[in-house]
């Protein structure tokens, strides 16, 4: 067989960063090839037969999915194992079995058929959702189909093996898949699609493997054994690397251990700029998992606890097991305070079928605090969890999508009516809370005066308030490129929101995606912000870039880019800023 004399040509694929770190391998390509079951026709007398085989494959998928969490729990810790909590709940879902069974006896199809019509139903619902940690739930309710399936079939295990050192190529990996992986065999892994926010991306991170996802068309490209390089930090997949980006890798990975060194050593240092105003630079989280990275990251507690997310995983838990959850996050994090959002979802967001009629605008219809106003069961049940966890530590309430000053006054209302019945019942309640709102739309920034005499702080949610603002839609491509940041009408209502609040004495933070985000880390200085809250991992490069600001430059490009009006031009401003101020993170 002839070669070619000269070495294969250095190729470079951009995708998305999930998990730091940089690799150098050979690859080993997985297909994920799924064979959706034919429908076959089960005679009336032999359906008792397919009950049992339902029954069989729950009971031996259970079982491989707790030894899986035995296993990460040994590796990686309990926390991480927790992921799987939420298989276990998909797995046992009394609604999908009894349609299973229900469709069973009504249609007399086979059960693999029923049960993968049934899942497939829940699935193309949370893919039509706008949210993006919510799409990405497909993959976990996706696993357990596949379990299933593999299971009634008599496949028994199925996914990824070992097979030696290298790194891991393939359309998308389950979390089941990830949790397999050898920290040492597995170097580093790369994905046609994915997300930083799916539960494979959280567990590449607690693994310290080098991920990145989003390179569609990959395994056309990629051949067994071909070596690759996996860069992390900037989401790139290397084919052949040449001897020149090998020895700048290396450089590379120098540079990035002294500058974690670095990083840590800011851990208890406070988050404050050169000319010496101090910030309060807490953490977002979605799950009590994350509170060992926030503490470690240095973070000055939570300032926004995603409840929404415990919700998906168990949308039927009670009182009780919410308090347990809540209070621990509160125990963990103590003495700093956890800032709890309530329910957020509604319209793009994921609701039991029976609550949601046609939407024809989900975007400008039920969700976040209209939701929980509309279902005071519910709200209640929350509320009091919460209530019962402020008892603990410091604890504050926010509420999200608020427009008008009546939902905060109902909503503070049923605060208080909570905290009597739980004193009346003799249940210890937290009463050094603080209630605060978050400012997700034009409107509450409009009306910020008005509802700052209500409240005891102010939360900015960057990410709606953007979209709103602008009237554009992040996943429309049409429309994706127009959703800007730096738009200067977004600005000018984050000053106004800052100003309000501050003229009645509450704090202003920024919870959304702009507060971690290095370019514009100048831009939420200059604002004069009291808080930033933002990723765990994010949070000890956000810290020293506050360090190296100056307050009084980082105001002077605030009023700057509002004056200058050029969405463009705004954008260069801040970017130029941070890379003279901090060259050593980008």
């Amino acid at each position: 067989m002839q070669t070619s004399p000269n070495p294969p040509q250095e190729q470079r694929l951009q995708g998305t960063p999930v998990s730091p770190g940089i690799a150098l391998g050979t690859v080993r390509l997985v297909y994920r090839a799924f064979a959706v079951p034919f429908p076959r026709r089960i005679a009336p007398e032999d359906q008792a037969q397919e009950v049992a085989r339902l029954e069989r494959a729950v009971a031996a998928t259970r079982e491989q999915i707790e030894t899986l969490q035995r296993r990460i729990a040994s590796q990686a810790g309990t926390e991480h194992a927790e992921i799987f909590d939420a298989h276990l709940l998909v797995l046992e879902d009394r609604t999908i079995l009894d349609e299973v069974l229900r469709r069973l006896r009504s249609e007399h199809l086979n059960v693999e058929h029923l049960y993968h019509e049934v899942m497939r139903r829940y699935m193309d619902s949370l893919r039509r959702i706008d949210d993006p940690y919510l799409r990405e739930r497909v993959i976990d309710i996706e696993d357990v189909t596949h379990r299933m399936i593999r299971n009634l079939r008599g496949d028994g295990q199925a996914g990824v093996r070992r097979s030696g050192k290298h790194i891991l190529v393939g359309y998308d990996l389950t979390p089941s898949d990830t949790a397999v992986l050898e920290p040492g065999e597995v170097l580093g892994f790369a994905t046609e699609v994915g997300s930083p926010t799916s539960h494979t991306a959280i567990m590449a991170r607690s693994m310290n493997i080098p991920a990145v996802v989003g390179l569609t068309g990959l395994r056309r490209q990629l051949q067994p054994g071909q070596e690759v390089l996996i860069d992390g930090m900037e989401g790139l997949v290397i084919l052949n690397p040449s001897e020149p980006t090998r020895r700048e890798y290396e450089e590379k990975q120098r540079e990035r251990a002294e500058l974690d060194h670095k990083l840590a050593t800011l851990r208890d240092k406070p988050a404050e700029t050169k000319d010496g105003r101090r910030y309060t630079l807490s953490a977002n989280i979605e799950f009590n998992h994350e509170l060992d990275l926030a503490r470690e990251s240095g973070a000055a507690g939570v300032g926004l606890y995603r409840t929404e997310f415990g919700f998906l995983n168990d949308p039927d838990a009670g009182e009780d097991v919410m308090a347990q959850i809540y209070t621990e996050a509160v125990q963990q994090l103590a003495p700093e305070a956890v800032i709890f959002r309530t329910l957020d979802v509604g319209g793009d967001k994921i609701l039991p079928e029976s609550q949601v009629a046609d939407d024809p605008n989900p975007f400008l219809g039920w969700r976040g605090i209209r939701v929980s106003l509309q279902e005071p069961v519910a709200f209640r049940r929350q509320l009091r969890a919460i209530l019962r966890a402020a008892a603990h530590g410091r604890v504050g309430i926010m509420f999200p999508m608020v427009s008008d000053i009546h939902e905060v006054r109902e909503a503070r209302r049923a605060v208080e009516a909570c905290a009597a019945e739980l004193e009346a019942e003799g249940v210890p309640v937290g009463r050094d809370l603080e209630l605060g709102v978050m400012i997700e739309v034009p409107s509450a920034a409009l009306c910020a005066d008005v509802l700052a005499a209500e409240v005891d702080f102010f939360s900015i949610g960057t990410n709606d308030l953007v979209q709103y603002t602008l009237a554009v839609d992040r996943l429309n491509e049409r429309v994706a490129h127009l959703y800007r940041a730096t738009h200067p009408s977004v600005l000018q209502l984050m000053k106004l929101v800052v100003e309000a609040g501050h003229r009645h004495g509450i704090w202003v933070g920024v919870c959304g995606e702009m507060a971690g985000d290095l370019d514009l880390v100048p831009l939420m200085v200059g604002l004069g912000l009291d808080e930033l809250s933002v990723a765990a991992g994010q949070l000890p490069r956000v810290k020293h870039a506050m360090r190296c600001l100056h307050y009084a430059q980082c105001s002077e490009l605030v009023e700057n880019a509002l004056r200058c009006g050029d969405v463009d031009l705004i954008a260069r401003m801040t970017h130029e800023t941070a890379r003279a101020a901090y060259p050593e993170l980008y």
